[in-house]
């Protein structure tokens, strides 16, 4: 367990002025995104798939800091020697309901964020709360634990905030419509991009089709300084959503993103394109880890600066598969570990070396 003052909120990282009302609140020239990279895992086991993602932000991202806030004891074992041994990663034991009251204290939300949280059952769910609360305490760039960063993110600091978006089919407005035309065009694009899952090297294909795809916010990948507005709406959005909504799949993360962005000009949020953070779409994203030729640079966009690849799909069957052997293996045959490999080159040696 992590002791000492690291788990504690700092008044000089956390500074926030103003309240937040009906309209968010408004960023100061000199509110600037905090070289740091934050992770947040709930639960005791941390496999080596979501290790790379920590390990590729260390050695690409090009920040001061990055910080895996995790809510519970980790297992000992080889991820954690591997993580506790690398230079410029902070393993920070969080509680969450500490940091959940903070930030609804700061935003007049009484306790509202830490009963969200206590009700809420999915562990995807729960750090959809608790990443948002992380960033608006202390700024930063929040990842989830399902991506690989390919290069340094400093660009992305330029921004007062930002948010990614991806080329989905069921966006919240879609599943909600009464139009038979709707339901007809976006059924057509879902049997589409199931055939192109299916089909060997279907994400090149999808490539020529993707511009008929709706683009989704998704809150994989975003950034801002302590107290930015995106954050504390997104805090006081999710306060306001009615119990039964909240249990609802995406009601916490990429729908309720979806509902605040267009609250702000393009001058207040950047919203990137899907190249940026999603190079390979939901469902398509499975071509990550099928059998093929390891095509990575085509695969990445030039825009590239996270993959992330959706451990929420159907990529769940090869996790628990993944560790540096499994990369060294299949690392001519399979964009997932090509591009590790690529990412963390001293890692596959040291497997080189063992093997």
């Amino acid at each position: 367990m992590e002791t000492g003052n690291r788990g504690q909120i700092h008044d000089r990282d956390c500074a926030v002025s103003g309240a937040v009302g009906d309209s968010p609140q408004r960023l100061s020239a000199v509110m600037l995104i905090p070289p740091r990279v934050h992770f947040c895992w709930i639960g005791p086991q941390l496999s080596w798939a979501y290790a790379f993602a920590l390990l590729s932000a260390v050695a690409q991202a090009g920040m001061d800091e990055v910080v895996l806030h995790h809510t519970d004891e980790l297992e000992e074992g080889a991820v954690l020697t591997a993580l506790r041994g690398t230079p410029g990663l902070r393993l920070e034991r969080v509680d969450a309901r500490a940091c959940l009251a903070e930030a609804g204290a700061r935003l007049g939300l009484s306790d509202a964020l830490v009963a969200i949280y206590a009700n809420l059952v999915s562990p995807s769910q729960r750090s959809d709360v608790l990443r948002a609360a992380i960033l608006y305490l202390w700024g930063g760039i929040y990842l989830d634990l399902d991506t690989i960063t390919v290069a340094s993110l400093r660009p992305l600091l330029d921004a007062p905030q930002f948010i990614g978006t991806e080329h989905i089919v069921w966006p919240h407005w879609v599943r909600s419509s009464r139009s038979w035309a709707v339901w007809a065009k976006y059924l057509a694009l879902d049997l589409l991009r199931s055939g192109l899952r299916l089909c060997p090297g279907g994400w090149r294909g999808f490539r020529h089709v993707e511009a008929w795809y709706f683009k989704g916010i998704n809150g994989a990948v975003l950034g801002g300084p302590a107290g930015a507005p995106l954050f504390a709406a997104d805090l006081t959005a999710m306060a306001a959503l009615p119990p039964a909504r909240r249990s609802q799949p995406y009601a916490l993360g990429p729908d309720l993103l979806q509902s605040l962005v267009g609250q702000f000009s393009s001058a207040e949020l950047v919203i990137h394109e899907p190249g940026v953070f999603y190079p390979l779409a939901p469902e398509i994203s499975t071509h990550w880890f099928r059998a093929g030729a390891a095509n990575l640079d085509l695969a990445l966009r030039p825009q590239t600066r996270v993959v992330h690849w959706y451990a929420s799909v159907r990529s769940k069957p090869y996790i628990a598969l993944i560790d540096p052997d499994y990369v060294r293996t299949h690392r001519h045959t399979q964009l997932y570990s090509a591009l590790v490999s690529r990412v963390l080159p001293q890692l596959l040696k040291e497997a080189d070396a063992a093997a």
